[in-house]
């Protein structure tokens, strides 16, 4: 695609792939400037927020679970911690330390999953992770084992490793097995490893300029890195309990897309949520291991170019590696978890917790019988829409010089920085350009 000053152009993929969910995009410019960036989700809504009304409560984590098929585990603790609010419930810190182990699994999974078979192909020229075994199958295959293992800490913990079964409103239903927690400890150390030579490996991929200019949100703890617990903070100073996020943050109907867009009150501006966002807000609360691994790459807090999530997210993993052997280690000491009997009272519960790609903010009004009156899910796909959109509308300038190929292998890779709810699809994005013909 070679430079010129046409008065109009169109860059549109009429089909989103290897995202989970249908959708489009849309880029109209004139001549070299971006008049207008549409992200098109078309897939019809499914309505989890009224499906779950008039539902009892220890229903919710198991429907909820359904949302997606690759991080189940953070709607299933979004909603136990939101509804354990609401009805003024507390767990015991075995369970609290479990729930922090499960979700070290899911980090795991999903993390490794996305550095190696839909993320990687992009910096490195492949059509896909399979096309990319096929010179470096040692590399794929190591993926796939670190994929492997987090898929089995979830059965331990969940009851089977896609929409955990095991998990409920108060507790557990049932103790993990500690001999098979223990004999699961030296793949988890392998895969810590595996993680650490991951993150060297990313690290050393070419990563395009580009420039997150808004806030970027995550939850912030003062004595570990976020996953099941914490304030909502931003890089521009807001710290807020999450029982406030619904006076800074709220969900627009835009008319492209079926799917909500969030933006930060009063402003209406678009901000981040995720790995790189947890990075820069959480960084001390690195583990040991994580953290040195951090300080080896070079690689510190502030993070603004969004290419560089997948260093961040190979981080991550390795903290979730480290993160599950240190529970591991304590859990056989510790009292089994004990499932709590529910009040039957009304209440309002809010919580947000960490999924991979992001903050899972979760509200629910419980009745007096214990059933569900209201609910409301704003999962981080949602949150990152309007960023994703004005990321791109930076971003295209910079790309209209380069052959069509290239261009478009750029703008999917920064697609792609978001991990935004992937499905198993591993098609690239088809981009057609459109040129006014110069008068």
């Amino acid at each position: 695609m070679s430079a010129d000053t046409n008065r109009f152009q169109t860059i549109q993929v009429q089909a989103l792939t290897r995202v989970e969910g249908e959708g489009a995009l849309r880029v109209e410019l004139d001549g070299d400037r971006v008049k207008h960036v549409e992200l098109n989700i078309y897939e019809p809504p499914r309505f989890f927020e009224r499906l779950l009304r008039g539902r009892e409560i220890r229903e919710v984590p198991d429907i909820v679970a359904r949302i997606c098929g690759i991080c189940p585990v953070a709607y299933q603790m979004s909603a136990a911690h939101a509804l354990e609010k609401a009805l003024g419930v507390e767990v015991d810190a075995t369970t609290r330390l479990l729930r922090r182990l499960l979700y070290c699994g899911e980090w795991i999974e999903s993390h490794a999953l996305h550095i190696y078979l839909l993320h990687a192909p992009d910096f490195l020229g492949y059509e896909s992770g399979l096309s990319m075994a096929a010179d470096h199958r040692e590399v794929v295959e190591r993926g796939l084992e670190m994929k492997r293992i987090g898929n089995e800490l979830l059965e331990i913990l969940g009851g089977r490793a896609i929409h955990p079964i095991n998990v409920t409103v108060g507790g557990f239903y049932r103790a993990p097995d500690r001999q098979r927690l223990k004999d699961l400890l030296p793949q988890l150390e392998w895969g810590l490893e595996a993680a650490m030579h991951t993150a060297e490996l990313v690290a050393g991929f070419d990563f395009p300029e580009s420039t997150i200019e808004h806030a970027q949100v995550a939850l912030k703890h003062s004595e570990e890195y976020p996953m099941n617990h914490g304030e909502v903070a931003s890089t521009d100073g807001l710290i807020i309990p999450v029982e406030k996020y619904d006076q800074h943050f709220a969900e627009r109907h835009v008319r492209h897309s079926t799917a909500l867009h969030s933006v930060r009150l009063p402003e209406e501006t678009p901000y981040l949520v995720g790995p790189l966002a947890r990075f820069n807000l959480a960084y001390d609360q690195l583990p040991p291991r994580s953290r040195r691994l951090a300080e080896s790459l070079g690689f510190a807090p502030p993070v603004t170019n969004n290419f560089r999530s997948i260093i961040v997210r190979a981080i991550e993993t390795a903290c979730a590696y480290e993160e599950a052997i240190r529970i591991i280690g304590q859990y056989p000491s510790a009292p089994p978890p004990r499932l709590l009997k529910l009040p039957q009272r009304a209440g309002r519960g809010c919580h947000a917790t960490e999924a991979p790609r992001g903050l899972l903010y979760h509200c629910y009004e419980v009745d007096q019988r214990g059933c569900i009156e209201a609910a409301t899910i704003i999962p981080p796909t949602s949150q990152n829409q309007a960023q994703i959109e004005h990321d791109l509308k930076q971003f295209v300038p910079s790309v209209l010089d380069l052959p069509q190929d290239e261009a478009t292998r750029r703008c999917e890779q920064l697609i792609r920085n978001y991990d935004p709810c992937i499905s198993c699809a591993t098609h690239f994005l088809s981009f057609k350009i459109e040129r006014s013909k110069q008068p």
